[in-house]
């Protein structure tokens, strides 16, 4: 009896269940949105052909991770939306927001410029000759999508940052929808379009993120946002504002950034050992985003809870918070990594059912195995992004990007070795991959443990935390 009044306690009170649940459901069903559309869209390719699965995975994480630089820069608006919130500061959210697409701006005209490098890069790379040619195809198609994918992860911190994940939750279900109709139609050239295999999963990229892009900046620019929240007016350069974000987001996008890379490198690296071990490793991966990208819609309201607490001096209630978000993340990577193990093939026959070749079999198995690894390193991963959220919430985000640094060096280097040096197999690799993931996770908890988070802000110090109490102030209770 008293455990279950401790829980009814846990699940009304500020921090608990109830609170979390409220913002992280439409954000867990966003991101959710976000791996289906990636699952579906590498089925897609597996049908047709291995050398496309093979090609699509290096060139995508390879092109993200320069996006990611951007991404996690701008998308850090959500934390100064959420801090400025909590503090009652309601007409510098619309600026904020605003830097942060100019941000996007840099970032498309960065990697626009990154085109031609694509044909070296690859080459360089040494994979198979249609592997490396469809690779080229497909990095450079999806670098001209890159203005409207980083904005909307700046305008979409706009709605997250204010407790408000629902606009989100509905412009990434609509976006994925998309997505896969235009994909699959252009990839196998249904419904009158031509048949354009990888170039049309690109460019299905290309159509959705646009469609993301003006979804966003029409809710936000609609009357009642600008009144508020200053969307309309507030689209002038704020250098000051600017430098800010660039200061605490720019370790967070460095921070994805690296991140990014080390995986970039790392399945580079495994194409050296050849199409079945690529193609394999790109499987378990895209199976991986089943649990990996929901517990970032988990992270994301995490990190708005500390920013809102933190912004409102509460910085008790940030911790319970990240707590409450952390035991949730638990039980579900437990689940989820318990079915990697136990029924591998239902995740895995969605890849390999429609391919009858020998090829195809050995990859499908190989990919068992490597699920494997998959659900020991899970509950690490979930940790990892819950407790990094945390911290970058309060603004701590230097620290997260070192360790970043640190531990990607500590994985790629050994795999360098093996696969280079060594002519050693994938399940060297992923056993460093595996130990990577884990200690990443570690470190950020003992990070946190610490608590020097707790007094850390991103806002200008002048902007005054309302007390808890003023009918100004954002009720903690967030509404749907």
């Amino acid at each position: 009896m008293a455990k279950l009044q401790g829980f009814k306690h846990r699940w009304d009170s500020q921090g608990g269940y109830r609170e979390f649940f409220v913002l992280a459901f439409p954000l867990i069903l966003s991101t959710a949105s976000w791996s289906i559309q990636n699952f579906v869209e590498r089925m897609f390719l597996t049908w047709y052909s291995p050398e496309a699965i093979a090609a699509a995975t290096p060139a995508g994480i390879l092109n993200f991770t320069l996006m990611s630089l951007f991404i996690g820069t701008a998308s850090y608006v959500g934390t100064f939306v959420a801090q400025y919130h909590g503090a009652g500061a309601q007409q510098r959210i619309g600026p904020a927001v605003w830097q942060g697409i100019y941000v996007s701006l840099l970032g498309a005209v960065l990697i626009m410029a990154c085109i031609p490098l694509a044909a070296p890069v690859f080459t360089f790379i040494g994979h198979d000759e249609i592997v490396r040619r469809y690779e080229i195809e497909y990095f450079q198609i999806l670098c001209l999508a890159a203005f409207p994918v980083i904005a909307s992860s700046a305008m979409a911190g706009f709605f997250s940052g204010l407790g408000r994940p629902w606009p989100v939750m509905w412009i990434n279900t609509l976006t994925t929808g998309v997505s896969l109709l235009s994909g699959y139609t252009m990839i196998f050239g249904r419904w009158g379009s031509p048949e354009l295999g990888i170039r049309g999963a690109a460019i299905a990229m290309i159509i959705s993120g646009t469609f993301s892009f003006l979804c966003y900046l029409a809710l936000i620019l609609r009357r009642a946002e600008a009144r508020e929240y200053d969307t309309r007016s507030g689209f002038r350069f704020d250098r000051p504002l600017f430098t800010r974000i660039l200061r605490f987001g720019f370790p967070s996008g460095l921070q994805f950034c690296l991140d990014m890379a080390g995986f970039t490198i790392f399945v580079l690296l495994i194409g050296r050992l050849g199409t079945a071990a690529l193609a394999a490793t790109n499987i378990a991966f895209n199976i991986n985003t089943l649990a990996f990208m929901p517990m970032l819609g988990s992270g994301v309201a995490v990190s708005v809870l500390v920013g809102q607490y933190l912004g409102m001096d509460r910085p008790d209630l940030a911790k319970k918070s990240t707590y409450t978000g952390l035991k949730i993340t638990v039980v579900y990577m437990g689940f989820i990594a318990a079915l990697y193990v136990l029924v591998p093939h239902v995740f895995v026959d969605a890849f390999t059912h429609r391919s009858q070749t020998a090829e195809m079999a050995a990859i499908g198995d190989l990919t068992v195995v490597l699920l494997r690894f998959v659900a020991l390193y899970s509950l690490f991963d979930g940790l990892s992004i819950i407790i990094a959220s945390a911290l970058k919430g309060a603004g701590d985000t230097r620290f997260v990007m070192l360790a970043n640094v640190l531990l990607s060096g500590l994985m790629v280097v050994p795999t360098y070795i093996i696969v280079m040096h060594l002519k050693g197999g994938i399940i060297p690799c992923w056993s460093i991959a595996t130990a990577y993931i884990m200690g990443l996770g570690s470190i950020f908890f003992l990070r946190f443990r610490a608590g020097k988070w707790m007094s850390m802000r991103v806002i200008e110090p002048h902007v005054a935390a309302l007390p808890p109490g003023c009918a100004e102030c954002p009720d903690a209770r967030i509404e749907l």
